[in-house]
């Protein structure tokens, strides 16, 4: 899926398939002439909650880096930059470094991190995170009509460029222009090296003030303009709920909530986290410990694609939270690659991988047939139906969500029990827009502009009892709570000795090693999947029969490991660790506001057995619709994910 690059006699990067230079000489110069100062950055930012820029043709990723070096640079920068660009065929993340200009030197540190993060772009939409999630880059791995008419976006400023119109007539075509001023408010500043007659005189017909400007060399011009239309364009999108971040009450301390509690406290709210237990992560993320993985099917269906976006983002927050001090890699997480035995049959790779050698390179980077070494290292034999996740490990959820919580701009609030929540008084002027979240006693906990409900399974009754009115109960969403339990205990040499050196998934999973507070080693292996179940703890015999339950699928899934955990399985049953959990009719988590009867409350939950994976996604998510932003994923995904759809 990348774009092969050769190097002229003088090093400038060429691509063959194009028969075209990707650099021209004085490229740095204009790119920061043309495009960041045809867009009058970075003084049209000063001092903006969020900055969105738009691109045709990320390239080399020249006008990013210039872009957020400009950005790390200005004291009088945006809280957020968003930079989304389209890409029909990504160059290979080397080639990104290599062809960096000489005189760029600058930018070079910033060049590793963005080659860093470069793999595995596959046709869709992949979110690059940098600066501690305060610059995000948004890559369209597609033709640009097609994504960019598919995505929703209101940029501020855009850079129009790509291949000439001869190469790429397509990208300059009416159509294509004319998508691409949806994405446009009144005022955003477009730049271009472009001058053609029929480009200006499209861009004008669609309702940019376009002028022309003295260029550099090799061009003699280029190309400004402003859309401001002498019609009112049509509403597109909704309006973000708040201008400006305000007070923000989470409720439930598990990762969901902590996770969407640290992407509102980096747009500047006041985050108050409240829950009902005296610790954080006190229930379904109490897990001793557990895997974030992809999913893989023949389709690519839409679990494979949600799945391989969040094991991206859970990735790129764990990284970042270790490289401030808040987890230790090894300690409290391992990107460890995860084996997945199908048992009976093989995990199947999407079979456009199968079919195209570019998509098979790329998808590589995500999940791959297993080699004969971790066969072996499992204790597996070598034909048995595996796949190998490569960005996938375990992590313990707990650790996670204290290091979310220590987030600025994040209090914790424990012990606070809602009971029920009471909308905002429209009839009260001095506090108007406020929710107030009260404990059973009708005291109030707290009050804040924006309420985010993590509750798991308590979210749909508290619902109820907060929006019902006498005659017309709020019809709760139709959650489905699951019980899980999972069997765990400390090492023994012999046990420890048998255990594979990654986790392995299938029907169950087996994180085989990971250390406790204690200090000593331990393996967990589950989950059941209890449907209608919350009693906890559970009975004596449930317990049994759950330990029973996670014996028999680890006897199939790894059979050496199991026949050395012989003596835990066998022995009078120990206490399991349970929690409840709750799942959409769909087996989808929901993202959005509650109801349109209720603005200022909005959810993330019915996250199932998947919330390591797609928490911290779904987290951005919540915030990039909040705040009206460039999604983090896929359109038609967000929207499978929406809340609205229930």
């Amino acid at each position: 899926m990348t774009e092969p690059l050769a190097s002229q006699p003088d090093g400038t990067p060429y691509s063959p398939r194009l028969g075209q230079c990707q650099h021209s000489e004085n490229a740095l110069l204009q790119a920061s002439q043309i495009f960041l100062a045809g867009c009058g950055l970075p003084q049209a930012w000063s001092q903006a909650a969020q900055w969105r820029i738009l691109e045709t043709g990320f390239g080399l990723g020249l006008n990013f880096l210039l872009t957020w070096a400009a950005w790390k640079a200005d004291p009088m920068r945006p809280g957020l930059l968003h930079h989304v660009a389209t890409e029909a065929c990504p160059v290979a993340a080397a080639d990104l470094l290599a062809a960096l200009p000489a005189e760029a030197a600058d930018l070079r540190p910033l060049a590793h991190e963005l080659a860093a993060q470069f793999q595995g772009l596959l046709p869709g939409v992949h979110r690059l995170v940098f600066e501690q999630g305060r610059v995000l880059l948004t890559l369209y791995v597609g033709d640009a009509q097609t994504v960019l008419r598919r995505q929703r976006i209101t940029a501020d400023s855009i850079y129009l460029d790509g291949l000439s119109p001869a190469l790429n007539p397509e990208l300059w075509s009416l159509e294509t222009l004319k998508t691409l001023s949806r994405h446009c408010r009144r005022g955003t500043r477009l730049a271009t090296w472009c001058v053609a007659d029929q480009v200006r005189e499209r861009l004008t017909q669609l309702g940019f003030e376009v002028h022309k400007t003295p260029g550099m060399a090799p061009r003699r011009h280029a190309l400004q303009a402003r859309y401001n239309p002498a019609w009112e364009p049509r509403s597109r999108q909704p309006q973000p709920l708040a201008t400006r971040p305000a007070r923000c009450m989470v409720l439930g301390a598990g990762i969901a909530g902590a996770a969407a509690a640290a992407s509102l406290a980096r747009r500047g709210w006041q985050v108050s986290v409240l829950d009902a237990a005296p610790r954080p992560a006190a229930g379904a993320s109490a897990l001793p410990a557990g895997l974030f993985c992809p999913h893989v099917s023949p389709d690519d269906s839409l679990l494979s694609r949600l799945s391989r976006d969040g094991a991206r983002a859970t990735l790129q927050q764990l990284q970042t939270l270790s490289r401030q001090g808040l987890l230790e890699e090894g300690l409290d997480w391992a990107h460890s690659g995860v084996l997945e035995h199908g048992v009976e049959e093989a995990p199947r790779l999407p079979r456009a991988w199968q079919q195209s050698p570019d998509l098979a390179e790329a998808g590589s980077f995500w999940s791959r047939s297993p080699s004969a070494e971790q066969l072996a290292a499992a204790r597996l034999p070598a034909q048995s139906p595996a796949c190998w996740h490569v960005q996938a490990g375990w992590l313990r959820p707990a650790r996670l969500v204290q290091a979310l919580l220590r987030q600025p701009g994040i209090q914790w609030q424990a012990n606070a029990r809602v009971a029920r929540l009471v909308p905002p008084d429209i009839t009260a002027p001095e506090n108007p827009a406020c929710w107030q979240a009260l404990d059973e006693r009708g005291s109030t906990l707290a009050t804040a502009e924006l309420v985010v409900i993590a509750l798991g399974p308590e979210s749909a009754p508290l619902l109820a009892r907060s929006l019902g009115i006498p005659g017309r109960p709020f019809s709760a969403w139709p959650l489905q709570p699951l019980r899980g339990q999972v069997s765990w205990h400390a090492h023994d040499p012999q046990s420890l000795a048998a255990m594979p050196p990654f986790p392995v998934n299938g029907h169950g999973n087996l994180v085989p090693v990971f250390p406790t507070q204690h200090a000593s080693q331990a393996w967990v292996m589950g989950s059941t999947f209890e449907r209608d179940l919350t009693e906890l703890p559970p009975s004596p015999e449930d317990q049994a029969a759950a330990h029973a339950t996670n014996g028999g699928k680890l006897q199939r899934l790894l059979p050496c490991a199991h026949a050395a955990l012989s003596g835990f399985f066998t022995a009078p049953p120990r206490p399991t660790w349970a929690a409840v959990r709750v799942a959409a009719p769909d087996r989808l988590p929901m993202v959005g506001p509650v109801a349109s009867t209720a603005p200022g409350l909005w959810a993330l939950t019915a996250l199932g057995s998947r919330g390591l994976t797609l928490s911290l996604l779904c987290a951005e998510l919540l915030a990039a619709r909040l705040h009206h932003e460039p999604l983090p994923l896929d359109a038609r995904l967000a929207s499978a994910l929406a809340s609205e759809r229930l």
